[in-house]
């Protein structure tokens, strides 16, 4: 069922489609001056109804107010930013120690490659390389493991290296 009924806005003056939900009591346009005023009509619509003259101001509603800032102290209050604590902890700098470099057996098998590594890191490959295929997925992994080692300096050997003596 289609609506092709334009009104004019009580704003504006332009004409629109209105909404074919709000057909029966939209009376203004999408613009944002247009939605402002209709929300400024609606609000003087309903303050102007006896049962809400004094809906703000009534002594059921002080009561309710102050009861309410009675449970919630200094919920108005401004935090001072220089009290609040950071989001993150500093990084603390670390000495590097000599240590002996370890060696791992690392095997061709893509469950033993990433033994420890997360689901995540698996589909990022996959991603990767744009496939979901096991031994695409372990190749990637073992290049970029080997790329990563020659850049950190690290040397892990697998079980097809001699070993050193």
């Amino acid at each position: 069922m289609k609506c092709s009924a334009r009104r004019k806005c009580r704003h504006c003056k332009k004409f629109y489609l209105p909404d074919r939900r709000n057909l029966h009591h939209q009376r203004y346009c999408s613009e944002a001056a247009c939605r402002k005023q209709s929300k400024a009509e609606s609000q003087r619509r309903w303050a102007q109804k006896p049962d809400n003259q004094n809906y703000f101001s009534g002594s059921q509603n002080s009561q309710r107010v102050k009861e309410w800032r009675k449970r919630n102290p200094g919920y108005w209050r401004k935090k001072n930013p220089a009290l609040q604590e950071p989001l993150q902890d500093l990084c603390t700098t670390q000495v590097a120690q000599d240590e002996q470099v370890k060696t791992i057996e690392i095997s061709d098998a893509l469950q033993d490659v990433l033994v420890m590594q997360p689901a995540v890191m698996v589909g990022l490959i996959s991603m990767m390389t744009g496939s979901a295929l096991q031994e695409d997925i372990a190749a990637t992994t073992r290049a970029l493991l080997s790329k990563g080692q020659d850049i950190l300096g690290w040397r892990l050997w697998s079980h097809n290296d001699a070993l050193p003596r």
